[in-house]
């Protein structure tokens, strides 16, 4: 096994695309209800959780505020195993207050203050400064956006090599976006950052500082739902989804790496936050060994509480760890292949991310 500061180019497709390339760092019970206090248009109920999502909570009578869960406008949090329902919207003189469910649950959808005010962002090229350096990223809006409806984000980072346009056209797998877009169904804004010399090396955490960038940048102008913002990538874009994992769980709801490894600054920070994870690894994968793909693996199981035993799960191989923390699965998916993206990876990643 070479040590894992040593990355090699391979193909992955006929037109020559590449995995890895040099300049890497070394590496629920059931939630109790919630009931919106009444105002001058009525009250708003929050759903209750159980082992699945939270219910949606009802809006609140006019005028009044919604609390509760990350953010603002939140609902009740889920019980043991469940996440929490979206929040109620308040109205005239009363307010939707998300009511005691379990500790674990996670919180209902938080707008952002882009939400309810016209943007000049469009789809596109586009740059913004972090730190005195230009960055690049492409974004995709939805068809018909609107502004006062708060949107899934998600990331998808290209891999060595590769450039940001590779992942906004699908040039390697299902489509656009890792096939995520046509699968999204305009429910999500779509993000392809452009790596520094086409990799994601993040010295001196300039990477991370760029996506932090680009997050204040998009929730001050865009409607987004701070509760639902994911990464994905594949090699180098996987490994640059491992260390937002391990870097900013208390901001990403869920991560899905392929091929991935902790090269892009070793996973070593400090925030302990769970974060949901999605995770494919070729068994014969030369350019990332397994073994350094379960090393990342280990790191999200712990950080999550997870326990040794798991129980397959749709697409087979993959499998999913028990007794992690309540709203935070992780699944493995073990494939049969080299330093490739699976081809299942598209519906199995959408399907993780929507469940939240």
């Amino acid at each position: 096994m070479r040590k894992p500061g040593t990355l090699v180019l391979i193909g992955v497709t006929a037109a020559g695309l590449f995995g890895c390339g040099s300049g890497a760092s070394t590496p629920g019970g059931t939630g109790g209800s919630a009931t919106g206090g009444s105002g001058a248009g009525g009250s708003g109920a929050g759903g209750t959780a159980g082992s699945g999502a939270g219910g949606a909570g009802a809006a609140a009578g006019a005028g009044g505020s919604a609390n509760g869960g990350r953010g603002g406008s939140n609902g009740a949090r889920g019980g043991a195993g469940g996440a929490g329902g979206r929040g109620g919207r308040g109205g005239s003189g009363g307010s939707a207050t998300g009511g005691g469910g379990g500790s674990t649950g996670t919180g209902g959808g938080a707008p952002t203050t882009g939400c309810g005010t016209s943007t000049s962002l469009q789809s596109g090229r586009a740059s913004i400064d972090v730190s005195g350096t230009a960055r690049e990223y492409i974004l995709a809006l939805p068809s018909g956006y609107d502004a006062n409806h708060p949107y899934r984000l998600i990331f998808g980072f290209h891999w060595s090599g590769g450039v940001a346009n590779d992942v906004a056209t699908g040039s390697i797998i299902g489509g656009p976006y890792y096939g995520l877009q046509s699968r999204s169904a305009g429910s999500a804004i779509f993000v392809a950052p452009e790596g520094l010399n086409k990799g994601w090396a993040n010295t001196g955490g300039g990477d991370i500082a760029f996506v932090k960038a680009m997050l204040a940048y998009f929730e001050a102008n865009l409607c987004i739902d701070q509760s639902r913002i994911f990464s994905t990538g594949f090699s180098y874009g996987g490994m640059m989804s491992d260390e937002i994992g391990t870097e900013m769980g208390d901001v990403f709801r869920a991560i899905a790496p392929m091929s991935d490894a902790c090269y892009s600054g070793g996973c070593k920070a400090s925030n302990n936050h769970p974060i949901a994870v999605w995770m494919a690894h070729g068994d014969n994968d030369t350019t990332v060994p397994l073994a350094d793909g379960m090393t990342a693996l280990n790191k999200f199981l712990t950080k999550n509480g997870c326990g040794t035993q798991t129980t397959p799960v749709t697409p087979s191989p993959c499998v999913q760890y028990q007794g992690c923390m309540a709203g935070y699965p992780v699944t493995w998916c073990e494939f049969s292949g080299g330093h490739m993206p699976w081809s299942p990876a598209p519906d199995a990643v959408w399907a993780f991310f929507s469940q939240f």
